[in-house]
């Protein structure tokens, strides 16, 4: 691809020149709307006069709702709190800008949905003047030099916010309005071809995933033997085991531990959807405790799960001795002839199963709804012989070996697929490449 004739310097971190008859202006001069949710009134009128319904005549467009492409439970308003939101009333569109939490910064350009809808909280809606085509801005919002300036202002206090005069004091690279379009149409084209091989390979791992879980669900539940005689488990959702298995009260296999540090200089372990991680707080600037000794000790070998988020929360074997959040809970296994990883197996399956999330209580909607410890122990497992579990647990180590293979590279092409698109992205609107004589190629 080409570059442009003539370049001239740049200040804006992370680019060093712009073509030289471009212009670098401050966003404030191209916005021609920039509100959110409260401009429509102060927080008691708010509170007074916006109802949240579980059905109505408006849905309320939230950050979790983009995210979720509508595919979700959604928040909706009645005819009289749509019209108060005038203000901040969606017709389609429109760009929106998460100004809270972890997305602050990111953009979305809103579709529109089937009847009315209304901004909701944490998120500004953006309109522009004439002299800046709409698509080419939401580009520019996503590529690097923009979304870094907004991530960089975001993130200059302990939580992540962004204000108007915020967004309004980014530095933005303008070319001609023809350039825009230019610009915008290039790399829809280019992105959309990018998008299609994501998709195919984010498709490759929903698929290996569930049948990698089916190879688990049905050995640990089964067992390895299809001529095996049945017995009902009197579990629900366990149903059916092999008639030579036990049935055991997860209080006869593990018991809970509360091990307090009582001191400093521990590796600090967190659980994640990979498993057991060690968290690196060398430049840590979220939500931690740096006192630490009151954390609880993780011994090698032992059970850790997050049974306070029962929807994203995970479970895993240490590999190490380190401490963890006292909102953890640490238990080891007291039978003597257990396997741990056929129970590490069986734990994770309830998870991903929501068995655990059905033996929950909370507030789902905060994201707490968790496992108390006496609904855990009465909790049952299947119960093979320490023989049986040994090999149901070496099957499924052999049969999901090359799925975790292809599962990881695939991830590892998703990355470079990303990686390479905003790539793509930051060259063109910022002028690194010229594509004013580019023309998509007809398929005869």
């Amino acid at each position: 691809m080409k570059t442009y004739d003539a370049y001239k310097e740049s200040d804006i971190l992370g680019v060093n020149k712009v073509p030289k008859d471009w212009k670098v202006v401050n966003f404030r001069y191209l916005i021609d709307v920039l509100t959110d949710f409260t401009a429509n009134g102060s927080f008691g009128d708010l509170a007074k006069n916006v109802n949240y319904l579980e059905e109505g005549v408006s849905r309320l467009v939230r950050l979790t709702d983009l995210r979720a492409d509508f595919k979700n439970k959604g928040i909706y308003l009645n005819e009289a709190s749509h019209n108060y939101l005038k203000k901040s009333e969606l017709f389609g569109g429109e760009i929106l800008l998460a100004n809270v939490g972890a997305y602050a910064g990111l953009a979305w350009i809103y579709e529109g949905i089937e009847g009315k809808a209304s901004l909701g909280p944490n998120m500004f809606l953006l309109k522009f003047k004439d002299v800046l085509d709409k698509r080419f801005a939401y580009i520019s919002l996503t590529s690097f030099y923009l979304h870094s300036q907004l991530l960089d202002k975001a993130t200059s206090s302990a939580q992540p916010k962004l204000n108007k005069e915020d967004v309004k004091s980014c530095v933005f690279i303008l070319p001609t309005l023809k350039e825009q379009t230019q610009i915008a149409n290039y790399l829809d084209h280019k992105t959309a071809i990018i998008d299609a091989l994501i998709e195919k390979k984010e498709l490759l791992i929903q698929k290996l995933q569930a049948q990698r879980q089916a190879i688990i669900n049905e050995a640990v539940t089964k067992g390895l033997n299809p001529n095996a005689k049945m017995k009902d488990s009197g579990i629900e959702w366990l149903g059916e085991i092999p008639k030579h298995w036990a049935a055991k009260r997860l209080k006869f296999i593990f018991k809970i531990q509360k091990r307090i540090a009582g001191e400093l200089g521990y590796d600090i372990l967190s659980v994640t959807q990979r498993g057991l991680k060690v968290k690196d707080i060398s430049n840590y600037k979220g939500q931690f405790s740096m006192d630490y000794s009151k954390y609880q000790i993780v011994n090698e070998g032992d059970f850790v799960m997050n049974h306070m988020d029962l929807l994203t929360g995970y479970i895993d074997i240490s590999k190490q001795t380190g401490v963890t959040s006292p909102d953890y809970r640490v238990f080891e296994l007291i039978e003597e002839k257990c396997n741990p990883q056929y129970f590490l197996y069986i734990s994770q399956l309830c998870y991903k199963e929501k068995i655990f999330y059905s033996h929950g209580q909370g507030v789902s909607q905060l994201g707490r709804w968790r496992l108390q410890a006496k609904e855990f122990n009465n909790m049952t497992f299947p119960f093979p012989s320490f023989e049986e579990q040994k090999e149901i647990a070496d099957y499924i180590s052999l049969n999901t070996k090359i799925m975790d293979k292809v599962l990881v590279e695939t991830e590892k092409s998703i990355k470079k697929l990303k990686a390479y698109r905003q790539s793509i992205i930051s060259e063109a609107v910022t002028g690194k490449i010229d594509v004013r004589d580019w023309q998509q190629k007809k398929i005869n």
